[in-house]
């Protein structure tokens, strides 16, 4: 399986794959591609937007969120195929669930990476987490055995958490914040699109070739987007000028928390990946003991919560840069929190069910992709930090929401799981308006 990629005269870009996944990845780009050329190639409205509006911008964007598709495959894979791949590797499966939570304790470590972002530039952090990755997978793949697999694993993780506050920085520092929304969220449509397209895909090169091709196949796309990257993303500027208008690395740091509206971000975010987590790692008992849901019907869920991740992130590239930013957020977290109440008065049938956490998932990812936004704008100076932050405390969030969630479903069932997230994610939205009480864009768009 192949992906073939060419550049036509006009800046599109075409994708097509020589097996059944054709559909979805032009699907993925009818819909980003419009959104982009919309956004940055028509004419500017001030001087200054007049050489964040060329199509380079665009083209780079669409690369940049092609190669998310490849690292969010690669952190996400592991979790429907962990069953398979302890068959692989001759372990238990709590031998690859244990490098599952390894994988994500490292990313909280991601959060020193958005300091060095903002001090020796986004290209150079951006091409790291490529080139993390690519030696991961290959170690992966020259040596697939447990120990070896773990560390290849644990170490193409960084990939992703190297790279995702870099491209959300350089975003931030090339797009004009009013039409921002409509960026990322074309680029965080990668996020849905590793469970509709790359998840499946890779399933066919595993079932065909086994894991062991589809490490060396992840260290082969690692390596030509890594190369692909240095032709494509415009140079870093000197370190010496950047360091010149940088805090030190703890001193970016400490912004995080000393800096009000930083601050409420960051609580934001963390109270809503509790919430969020803590319904998904109990929805499928729930479906298994009130509906008697197999493996087939769960897969199929899983397909549903991607298609409400997808619309989630399409509506805020429509739609977020119209409404406001910050009444987006708050409109998809008072969703979330009715999404969260219904949820058991839907348990009378499993169709029911599945629309609930349809709109669970998609007021959920309008609402933190809408933030990915705002985010970038909060701290000017540190865009990188600012994001990577973020991302930290919405991994702590996650791994207690994992925890909470086991917890509250032996305590009450799907009533208290579902009740606590909508009174956690109105914490969300208490840490939004608390940080963001009075604070402007600084340029007043």
């Amino acid at each position: 399986m192949v992906f073939s990629c060419r550049y036509i005269p006009s800046g599109s870009q075409e994708c097509s794959k020589a097996v059944a996944f054709q559909l979805p990845v032009k699907e993925l780009f009818v819909i980003a591609e419009p959104v982009l050329r919309m956004t940055l190639e028509r004419p500017p409205e001030r001087k200054n937007d007049r050489r964040m509006m060329l199509s380079p911008l665009a083209r780079q964007i669409l690369i940049a969120t092609l190669f998310r598709l490849l690292l969010n495959t690669a952190r996400r894979f592991i979790y429907p195929f962990a069953p398979a791949l302890s068959r692989s590797l001759e372990v238990p499966l709590a031998a690859v669930t244990s490098i599952i939570a390894t994988t994500q304790f490292s990313a909280l470590l991601g959060v020193l990476s958005g300091p060095l972002a903002d001090r020796f530039g986004y290209r150079f952090m951006m091409r790291s987490g490529l080139g993390v990755l690519a030696v991961g997978m290959l170690l992966c793949g020259l040596v697939p055995t447990y120990w070896p697999v773990f560390l290849g694993l644990v170490i193409a993780s960084f990939g992703k958490t190297i790279f995702d506050p870099a491209i959300q920085a350089f975003i931030g520092s090339t797009v004009p914040f009013e039409r921002r929304g409509r960026v990322i969220g074309v680029v965080e449509m990668a996020w849905a699109g590793s469970t509709l397209i790359g998840i499946p895909a890779l399933a066919l090169i595993i079932d065909h070739a086994g894991f062991r091709s589809a490490f060396f196949l992840f260290a082969l796309f690692g390596a030509i987007s890594w190369a692909g990257l240095g032709r494509i993303f415009p140079p870093d500027r000197p370190v010496a000028d950047l360091t010149k208008k940088r805090p030190g690395l703890f001193s970016s740091l400490k912004q995080l928390i000393q800096i009000r509206p930083a601050a409420g971000m960051l609580a934001f975010g963390f109270w809503i990946s509790v919430a969020n987590d803590s319904l998904f790692v109990t929805y499928g008992a729930w479906f298994e003991q009130e509906f008697l849901a197999s493996i087939v019907t769960l897969g199929f869920s899983t397909v549903a919560i991607g298609s409400a991740e997808l619309l989630g992130e399409s509506a805020t590239a429509l739609f977020a840069d119209r409404l406001g930013l910050k009444k987006t957020i708050s409109v998809g977290l008072g969703l979330a929190v009715a999404a969260y109440l219904l949820l058991p008065l839907l348990g009378a049938s499993l169709p029911a069910a599945m629309v609930g956490m349809f709109f669970v998932f998609f007021a959920f990812e309008l609402s933190i992709v809408t933030s990915f936004s705002l985010s970038t704008e909060i701290i000017p100076q540190s865009r990188a930090t600012m994001m990577a932050g973020f991302y930290a405390t919405a991994g702590i969030g996650r791994m207690i929401g994992v925890v909470l969630g086991g917890f509250l479903w032996e305590l009450g069932g799907i009533t208290a799981v579902s009740w606590s997230s909508a009174g956690l994610t109105c914490l969300g939205l208490l840490s939004l308006a608390w940080g963001l009480y009075g604070w402007k864009q600084e340029d007043g768009s």
